[in-house]
C-alpha cells in the first residue's frame, strides 16, 4: 500500500513558501499551528520534498487508510464520515505518531507513540545490554521508551565475575540515559523514562541521580511507591527494602527510615522537579491488563510523560477528543454539552482506533522486512528482530489503545463553569465516566463484530475495581461484556497535547488556560518607517509590545461583542479577564491541593493514567510538596509531579556544559593559536544604576573571547556612542606580557586605540570573563556558554547585573533555531525551546523570553 502512495504523491510536491502560505489561510493567521504543522506532520521525502499543501490534505490521507482497514470489517465507516470527524482537528485528533505516520510511504517508522520494554527478573550483564540495544532501535523508529530498574542487584552484591561486587542501578542510569541522548528522531533526541521500586535497597541512590548536573540528563525518573512504605512515611515507622523486591526470601534487605527516604524525594522534587512519583499499588490494582500478568501483561513501567503503564513489549497509540467542539452555544447563557454527539463520536473514535492497531501491524510488518533486508548477518540483527515480532504479538494479542481529551480548560469556560470550582470538578467528573462508559460499550460491539482480545476471560477480571465501578454505572454494559468480550484489554488515557493543542488552538489536555491574555514583544528596527517602538533593552534594542489573546478568549470577546482589533492597555486587560469565565480559573489561579483533588476523581475514570504536571511558583515551600504528594496518594492518583518555577536553573552543581558537547562541531572549532588581530563587536548594557560594556572578538563572526566591566569606574572606557565595532588587537607590553588592546575608525578612516582591556576593569570581573573566553576559545557552543553563566552563583547586585548583562549580549550570537536544552517554557512547562533573535521562544506554545 505505501507504493502505491509513493507512486500517487511523487507527481505533486509544494515549494516551502506554498505550504507555509496554505497552512497559515487553514489556521486563519496563526503562524504558530502552521509552523507546527509544516514542520511535523506534512508528508515530506527523505529530501525534504514536501507533499501536502494544508492539513486538509494530511486528514485525507489518514481518513483514506483508515477507510481501507474499516472495508476488511462489517459495517465499515466510509472514508467521507472519517474524514468529517477528523478534519480541521474538530471533534477526533491522532496524535503524533498516527499524524505522521498513517499513510506515509516515507518512513518505516511505527505509528505508536510509546512503549515499554525490559524484564524484572534477569540483571546479568547481557540482559541489561539487550535492553539497551532495544530502547535504541525503539527510539530511532519515532518511539519514546519506558523501563524499569528494580531487577537489577543493589550496589556491593557479590557478582560471579572479575569485579565480585555490584555497582548498582546509577551507572546503568547513565549507560541508558547516554544512549537516548545518541539518538536522532527528525532531529530530536529520543525520549526515556526510568523508573525503580521504592522497595529497592538502591532507591535513595537513583533518588539522587539526577542531582549533579549532566547526569542522567537523558532520561525522565520517577519511583514506583508501593502503599506499604505511604503508611510508613504517615507512621514515620522503618520500611524494609528487599532485593528481590518483595520477596519472601530476599538475597539482602536493608531497613530506612520511611519518612527519610519521603523527605529526599520531596526535597529533590523541589529542588529540581525529579523524581516524579508512581503510586503503584493503586496502578496494579486498577490495571485490566494485570488481570493476565501471568500471561505476559504484568506491568513494569511507564512511557516518559508517566499516562500509560505498559507491560514489556507493549506499545499504545494516542488520540485525543476536542471537549469544547461538543459545546453548542459556547460562552453564552444558552452553553450546552452535547452529549448525545459525543457519545457518538466516542464509539467512532474507538474504531478508529482499533483500526489503527491494524495499520501498526502493517507498520510493524515493514520494519521486519527492512530487517530481513538490511545486509548484516542474523546474529547482528537478532535482538532488533525479536524486538519487534514480541511488540507485534502484544499489539496484535491485546489491542491497547489510548483515547484521551484535550481542551477541558476551554469547555468548562465556553459552558461558564470555572475551572477547579467544586460545580466544574462535577461535571468533568462526568464528562470522563462518560468517556469511560461509551468507549467500553464501543469495544464490546468491536468484540460482537470482529472478536474480543484472544486472552479475554471475564474471571480473571471479576474484582478489578474499575471495571466494577462500570458495572455499577451501566449494569447492562458490564454482562454485555461478560458474555462478548470485548475487543481490546485496556483503552483510556490522557496524554500531553502540547502540539495537538496548538493546532486545535484550545488549552491543552485537562489543564486549564495559561494566561488568557498576555503580551509580547517582536524585536524592530526603529528607523523603519512604520516601527513602534515600545521598549528599548538595556543592550539597546528596540521592541514592539502586542498583546497575544488565548484563541478561546478571543471567541468569548466577539460574542460578547468586545473588539479584538484594539491595543488594550494593562487596566482594560485585567478588566476583560474579569468579566470572563476565566477569571481565577488559570493555572496560576488554581489551588494545587484541589487540581489534585480534581485528578483523582477524574482517574477513577480513566483506566490507563494520566499525564499532569501541578506548577507552582518558586516560592513555594517543600512543606507544600509533601503536601501535594500525600494528597495525591490519598486522593487516588496513579502519579504526580511537581514543578516550581525556575527549579531547573541555577540550583544543581554545574557539568553539563561539558558532558552534553563532548565533541566541538566543525562550526565551534577555532585555530589553535588566537590571530593577532580580531574583528570585534561593542555591547553597552545598563540597570537603574551601572553602564556596562562588553568587548566581544569574533573569529567568522562567532565569539571568542570577552572583555568586560563598567563604563564609568575611575579606570573605565569611555568611547563615543556610535562605536558598534572594532578591532581586538593582542601586543606585548615592554616587560614581555601580553596586552589587548581596542582600537576603532571615525568615519573618515583615522583610528583610535584604546591599551590595556584586561587593565581598565575590575579584576574581579576581568577573571570571570577570562573563565568566559577559555570556554568560547574551546568550542563551547554559545547556547552552553550562556547556560553556564546563568548558573554561575555570585555575590552582589552589581556582578549579578553584569553577568546577565553578559549572557544577553552572548544570546545575539546564537543560530536562529538553537534547541534551549534544559530549560522549561514558563507558560506550558514544555522542553520544546529555541532561541530565536536571542530570545527564548517556546515551539509549543508560542510564548518568548527576551531576559
Amino acid at each position: 500500500m505505501d507504493e502505491l502512495l509513493a507512486t500517487k504523491n511523487k507527481a505533486i510536491t509544494y515549494s516551502q513558501d506554498e505550504v507555509i502560505q496554505a497552512s497559515l489561510a487553514y489556521f486563519k493567521g496563526d503562524s504558530l499551528a502552521a509552523t507546527v504543522w509544516v514542520s511535523k506532520y506534512a508528508l515530506k521525502d527523505s529530501q525534504g520534498n514536501i507533499f501536502e499543501l494544508s492539513p486538509n490534505d494530511m486528514h485525507h490521507r489518514i481518513a483514506g487508510e483508515i477507510a481501507r482497514i474499516e472495508k476488511k470489517y462489517n459495517n465499515p465507516l466510509s472514508e467521507d464520515e472519517i474524514f468529517n470527524l477528523i478534519k480541521d482537528f474538530k471533534y477526533l485528533v491522532p496524535q503524533g505518531s498516527p499524524m505522521t505516520g498513517i499513510g506515509n510511504p516515507f518512513q518505516v517508522a511505527s505509528l505508536s507513540n510509546c512503549f515499554v520494554i525490559g524484564n524484572d527478573n534477569s540483571d546479568s550483564y547481557g540482559g541489561i545490554m539487550k535492553t539497551d540495544q532495544e530502547q535504541v532501535q525503539l527510539m530511532k523508529r519515532r518511539g519514546g521508551v519506558g523501563h524499569d530498574l528494580s531487577h537489577i542487584r543493589p550496589k556491593g552484591s557479590p557478582v560471579k565475575n572479575s569485579a565480585l561486587t555490584s555497582t548498582g542501578l546509577v551507572p546503568f542510569m547513565e549507560r541508558y540515559s547516554n544512549s537516548t541522548r545518541e539518538v536522532a528522531q527528525d532531529g530530536r533526541r529520543g525520549a526515556l523514562m526510568l523508573s525503580v521500586s521504592i522497595n529497592h535497597p538502591d532507591a535513595a541512590d537513583f533518588i539522587d541521580a539526577k542531582m549533579e548536573q549532566g547526569k542522567v540528563t537523558g532520561a525522565n525518573v520517577s519511583v514506583r511507591i508501593d502503599d506499604i512504605f505511604m503508611k510508613a512515611v504517615k507512621e514515620d515507622a522503618i520500611y524494609v527494602q528487599k532485593y528481590p523486591i518483595f520477596s519472601d526470601n530476599p538475597l539482602y534487605t536493608k531497613e530506612v527510615k520511611a519518612k527519610e527516604l519521603w523527605n529526599k524525594i520531596i526535597h529533590n522534587a523541589w529542588k529540581s522537579a525529579e523524581p516524579g512519583i508512581l503510586f503503584w499499588d493503586t496502578i496494579i490494582n486498577e490495571s485490566l491488563p494485570d488481570c493476565y500478568a501471568d500471561l505476559g501483561y504484568k506491568t513494569l513501567s511507564t512511557n516518559p510523560c508517566g499516562e500509560i503503564p505498559l507491560c514489556a513489549y507493549d506499545s499504545c497509540r494516542l488520540l485525543a477528543i476536542n471537549l469544547l467542539s461538543y459545546v453548542n452555544n459556547p460562552f453564552t447563557k444558552e452553553a450546552s454539552f452535547d452529549f448525545i454527539l459525543f457519545k457518538n463520536h466516542v464509539a467512532a473514535a474507538q474504531r478508529i482506533m482499533d483500526d489503527i492497531i491494524d495499520l501498526e501491524l502493517e507498520k510493524i510488518d515493514a520494519i521486519l522486512a527492512k530487517i530481513d533486508a538490511d545486509p548484516e548477518s542474523d546474529e547482528v540483527k537478532l535482538v532488533e528482530k525479536n524486538l519487534w515480532l514480541n511488540i507485534r504479538n502484544k499489539a496484535k494479542e491485546g489491542r491497547r489503545t489510548g483515547i484521551g481529551i484535550t481542551a477541558e480548560g476551554d469547555m468548562l469556560a465556553a459552558l461558564g463553569l470555572r475551572y477547579g470550582s467544586d460545580e466544574g470538578v462535577v461535571f468533568s467528573e462526568k464528562i470522563h465516566k462518560t468517556l469511560a462508559i461509551e468507549a467500553y460499550r464501543g469495544s464490546v460491539n468491536l468484540a460482537k463484530e470482529r472478536g474480543m482480545f484472544a486472552i479475554y476471560d471475564s474471571e480473571r477480571e471479576k474484582n478489578n475495581p474499575f471495571l466494577l465501578r462500570l458495572k455499577e454505572a451501566d449494569e447492562e454494559l458490564y454482562f454485555q461484556m461478560k458474555e462478548h468480550g470485548r475487543r481490546n484489554i485496556a483503552l483510556l488515557t490522557i496524554a500531553p497535547t502540547g502540539t495537538t493543542s496548538l493546532m486545535t488552538q484550545t488549552t491543552s489536555g485537562i489543564e486549564p488556560v495559561f494566561l488568557p491574555v498576555y503580551k509580547r514583544r517582536r524585536k524592530v528596527n526603529p528607523n523603519d518607517k512604520d516601527a513602534r517602538v515600545d521598549f528599548v533593552d538595556e543592550l539597546g534594542d528596540s521592541w514592539e509590545e502586542y498583546v497575544v489573546f488565548h484563541h478561546r478568549f478571543k471567541e468569548w470577546m466577539l460574542i460578547n461583542g468586545f473588539d479584538v482589533s484594539k491595543n488594550y492597555s494593562q487596566d482594560e486587560i485585567d478588566e476583560l479577564v474579569k468579566k470572563s469565565p476565566y477569571y481565577k480559573a488559570t493555572s496560576n489561579d488554581i489551588d494545587w491541593l484541589s487540581k489534585v483533588r480534581m485528578q483523582g476523581k477524574i482517574q477513577k475514570w480513566v483506566d490507563h493514567s494520566i499525564s499532569v504536571t501541578i506548577n507552582v511558583p518558586n516560592e513555594t515551600p517543600e512543606e507544600m510538596v509533601d503536601k501535594l504528594y500525600m494528597e495525591a496518594w490519598e486522593a487516588g492518583c496513579k502519579g504526580v509531579t511537581v514543578y516550581r518555577d525556575g527549579s531547573r536553573s541555577g540550583v544543581l552543581i554545574a557539568n553539563t556544559e561539558k558532558k552534553e558537547e563532548a565533541v566541538p562541531t566543525a562550526s565551534t572549532i577555532f585555530p589553535t593559536k588566537r590571530p593577532q588581530i580580531l574583528e570585534a563587536d561593542v555591547v553597552r548594557f545598563q540597570n537603574s544604576k551601572d553602564k556596562w560594556i562588553a568587548f566581544i572578538g569574533l573569529i567568522d563572526g562567532k565569539p571568542y573571547e570577552i572583555f568586560t566591566g563598567l563604563v564609568d569606574d575611575e579606570d573605565g572606557i569611555l568611547i563615543p556612542r556610535w562605536v558598534s565595532e572594532g578591532f581586538i588587537i593582542k601586543n606585548k607590553n615592554e616587560d614581555g606580557s601580553s596586552r589587548y588592546d581596542f582600537q576603532y575608525k571615525n568615519a573618515r578612516g583615522y583610528k583610535t586605540t584604546i591599551e590595556g582591556l584586561s587593565h581598565k576593569f575590575n579584576p574581579e570581573y576581568w577573571n570571570y570573563a577570562k573563565l568566559i573566553s577559555s570556554t568560547l576559545r574551546h568550542g563551547m557552543p554559545i547556547d552552553k556558554a550562556v547556560e553556564l553563566i546563568g548558573s554561575l552563583q555570585l555575590d552582589g547586585e552589581s556582578i549579578n547585573t553584569w553577568k546577565n548583562g553578559v549572557a544577553r549580549a552572548l544570546k545575539r550570537y546564537i543560530v536562529d533555531g538553537t534547541e534551549a536544552h534544559g530549560q522549561k517554557c514558563s507558560n506550558c512547562n514544555s522542553e520544546n525551546l529555541i532561541y530565536q533573535e536571542g530570545c527564548l521562544t517556546c515551539n509549543d506554545c508560542g510564548s518568548s523570553k527576551c531576559g
